[in-house]
């Protein structure tokens, strides 16, 4: 099961969370809602209307923001 990561181009923890995701062989699609801005609101919708990056959407719908690997793994794992 793969999952969506919004992020932006200047997001030092976006740039972590992916090579750390990469690293461990974990496959997503990267959204930088700056490039694509139709993106942007289903960011404030999981951020009480922030923007804050990264956040991930998960196939179920569900959300996590600035998350680390192992909640990543956990998430997956639950959704499997």
């Amino acid at each position: 099961m793969t999952f969506t990561m919004f992020s932006t181009p200047w997001c030092g923890y976006c740039h972590r969370l992916k090579s750390q995701l990469d690293r461990e062989g974990i496959e997503f699609t990267m959204v930088d809602i700056e490039a694509e801005p139709e993106h942007v609101f289903t960011v404030e919708q999981a951020n009480g209307g922030n923007q804050t990056v990264p956040t991930l959407l998960f196939a179920d719908g569900s959300t996590l923001t600035n998350p680390s690997v192992a909640q990543v793994k956990e998430k997956l794992a639950a959704l499997s």
